[in-house]
């Protein structure tokens, strides 16, 4: 069996609110979840939410959510409370800000489980232009030449071998390996760069990384929102 979860924090920094900004009549979060119910490899998906207010605004849409702790130190660690008594293969880590998430992206993810060492999955795009290098709050991915992640970071390419990409947010565990993810101490790393994938990383454990051309941005700031909604509205 393998489950979707979305984590769905009411109170971002950067855009406040933003899972439940208005798209088309319907809350961000609300889109998510509806592409990936699309997925055909995933069995379940849920709304990992931690309020009240979040609940009540996803009701008339009919989200298959579950309140969570409000504490909790990263999207994946959320998702790690929804999945320890589901009696889940793969988990998939969807991040609520991606309203245009290919369900077809998600697919592949999770087929990268086929191969049996792999640890954890995450996507990345050969679609990144110079905007992308320079902006902060778009995520950048150096891997090897056997896409496996040497670095996340949000600043530009610095002077290293291998190749760098945009990063997409959504994350694919083995049950087993998002329980230790969760098990783990947040490291300095992540506090600083705010990038949870680097607990990973600092552990000494392998991100294979799924390539792909998807062009779909994700939600961080206003202006990020006013695009979205201008150019699906």
């Amino acid at each position: 069996m393998n489950v979707g979860v979305i984590p769905a924090r009411l109170h971002s920094t950067r855009l406040p609110r933003k899972i439940l900004a208005p798209i088309n009549d319907k809350p961000l979060v609300v889109h998510v979840y509806e592409k990936a119910q699309q997925a055909e490899t995933l069995d379940e998906v849920f709304v990992a939410i931690d309020s009240e207010i979040t609940e009540e605004a996803l009701q008339p849409f009919k989200v298959n959510t579950v309140m969570t702790f409000s504490d909790h130190k990263s999207g994946t660690d959320r998702v790690a409370e929804v999945a320890r008594d589901i009696d889940a293969d793969v988990v998939v880590n969807i991040q609520g800000d991606e309203p245009a998430i290919d369900p077809k992206l998600i697919d592949d993810l999770v087929g990268t489980f086929e191969t049996p060492h792999v640890f954890m999955a995450t996507p990345a795009s050969t679609d990144i232009s110079v905007e992308d290098e320079l902006d902060s709050n778009v995520v950048k991915v150096l891997v090897d030449q056997n896409n496996i992640a040497l670095a996340f970071r949000r600043e530009p390419r610095q002077y290293e071998m291998g190749g760098y990409y945009r990063h997409i947010g959504m994350y694919a565990f083995r049950k087993q390996a998002l329980m230790k993810y969760t098990n783990m101490s947040q490291t300095e790393n992540e506090k600083q760069h705010r990038l949870e994938q680097l607990r990973i990383l600092d552990n000494g454990l392998p991100i294979h990384v799924l390539m792909t051309a998807y062009s779909g941005r994700g939600i961080d700031t206003k202006e990020d929102l006013d695009a979205f909604v201008k150019a699906h509205g």
